[in-house]
């Protein structure tokens, strides 16, 4: 079997993607991606703020589409692809608070301004494409859809 993010041929990379309503394991993300090769290793943790365009939010509600997991899984394929890098990513689902993450993305690399830069492609990438929704519930008591 290959190592995460290198492809055996005529195979996709090994990736890692998962979508849950479990808190997510951010060492084992990590472990996933990290070789003996590498020696850059950047993580992307996504964190429940108290906050949005001015206005105080109390807690998060994040839905998923069925198909979410597939998405993401297509996403981190993608990304480890075009980077040659091992790449894995878990998205969090349902009732989160303020300190909560809600993603972690990982990325390894034999240097660090590959990571840092696949991690972001990574990230932004999952935003775009991934089928998970934010609703924020404000501290005045309303709740608003973000980014559909």
């Amino acid at each position: 079997m290959p190592e995460p993010g290198r492809t055996a041929a005529g195979s996709d990379p090994e990736v890692l993607a998962l979508v849950t309503d479990a808190p997510i394991d951010r060492a084992a993300v990590e472990a996933f991606v990290l070789s003996r090769r590498d020696g850059a290793l950047v993580t992307f943790e996504g964190v429940i703020r108290d906050h949005d365009h001015g206005e105080a939010v109390s807690a998060l509600d994040y839905s998923a589409h069925p198909d979410a997991e597939r998405f993401l899984r297509e996403t981190c394929i993608e990304v480890a692809r075009e980077t040659g890098l091992a790449v894995a990513a878990a998205h969090r689902v349902g009732a989160l608070a303020i300190g909560d993450v809600a993603l972690v993305a990982s990325v390894a690399a034999p240097h660090r301004a590959e990571a840092f830069a696949a991690c972001a492609l990574l990230v932004d990438r999952i935003k775009e494409r991934t089928p998970i929704w934010k609703r924020q519930h404000l501290a005045e008591g309303t709740s608003e859809w973000v980014n559909l």
